[in-house]
């Protein structure tokens, strides 16, 4: 691998992966059009096909999913939005414009997740459907659209880790990505006449995960106990892999005033809850089926 990299490079030296000029945007007629926009574009549509691919798989109208879609993903992407600017409010405090230019990344997908819930719930009141029956034939799109959209991170050269020199290292040139992500570690660890960082592409490892995850959503869906376990499946099982994830990152979101990562909070949250609430469902569910089934035998 050679030791000056070009501002639009991307290499994985020990995989032996170099790409060269990789470029953020393309232009259309004169408009710019940013692959992270794109990407994540083409996220959130395959997310909603699967979710309405669900939906007939489970004998439910997908029309209700293609309606609520409509209103998920305009809230969605308010959602993390809102979720990146409060806590990295110094970013934006002197410059309040740019918290309208997304083509530069700053969407938080669990700022994303808490409003697609929220969205979720109001709908479900409003049109008299059952929030935990769709909440269990979306996540799996949601978790789609994730392993897909995490790729627009990749374009645009953020949500990576710090220094690594394992399989997977990652080499980006320092010009090309943010001065505030760049941690100490990282900068000890350039090579004396580079121009590059090397860092763990936690980018790549989310959307692995969450593939894993998504295989196993939709493996055990036929044999989920009851109506939500799906979701809880999701929630858990993201939150584990995002809990060890983000302790690795460099542009992690602090809570304020403190050094407490909130997302990594979030996470461990959300995973103990989903977990124990599995557990004692699952437990109740235990505790009506057996003193049936013991009267049913005593009959005999």
């Amino acid at each position: 691998m050679q030791d000056m990299m070009d501002k639009m490079d991307i290499a994985f030296p020990h995989m032996g992966i170099y790409l060269e000029n990789v470029p953020k945007s393309f232009s259309i007629f004169g408009f710019e059009i940013a692959y992270y926009g794109l990407i994540i574009g083409i996220g959130v549509l395959c997310g909603v096909l699967l979710a309405s691919y669900v939906a007939r798989k489970e004998k439910f109208d997908a029309d209700v999913i293609w309606d609520f879609a409509i209103y998920a993903i305009i809230f969605s992407i308010l959602g993390a939005r809102v979720y990146y600017v409060v806590f990295a409010w110094d970013r934006y405090k002197d410059n309040l414009l740019g918290i309208f230019n997304l083509r530069n990344g700053g969407l938080a997908i669990y700022g994303a997740v808490i409003a697609a819930f929220t969205t979720l719930g109001i709908y479900c009141k409003i049109k008299k459907q059952s929030f935990l029956q769709i909440a269990d034939i979306c996540v799996p799109g949601l978790v789609l659209g994730q392993v897909i959209g995490r790729w627009g991170n990749f374009m645009n050269r953020e949500v990576f880790g710090e220094y690594t020199d394992s399989l997977l290292a990652m080499r980006l040139p320092v010009d090309a990505v943010r001065a505030s992500d760049i941690s100490e570690k990282i900068a000890a660890n350039m090579v004396e006449g580079t121009n590059y960082i090397q860092v763990h592409p936690t980018f790549l490892y989310e959307s692995l995960w969450n593939l894993i995850l998504l295989f196993a959503m939709l493996f055990y869906r036929r044999y989920k106990k009851f109506e939500g376990e799906q979701a809880l499946v999701y929630l858990g099982g993201y939150g584990l892999g995002r809990a060890w994830i983000e302790g690795i990152r460099t542009d992690t979101l602090f809570i304020p005033h403190t050094t407490i990562a909130v997302s990594q909070v979030l996470a461990i949250v959300l995973f103990v809850g989903a977990l124990v609430t599995d557990v004692m469902v699952r437990r109740h569910l235990g505790k009506k089926i057996t003193p049936a089934v013991t009267m049913e035998s005593s009959k005999h």
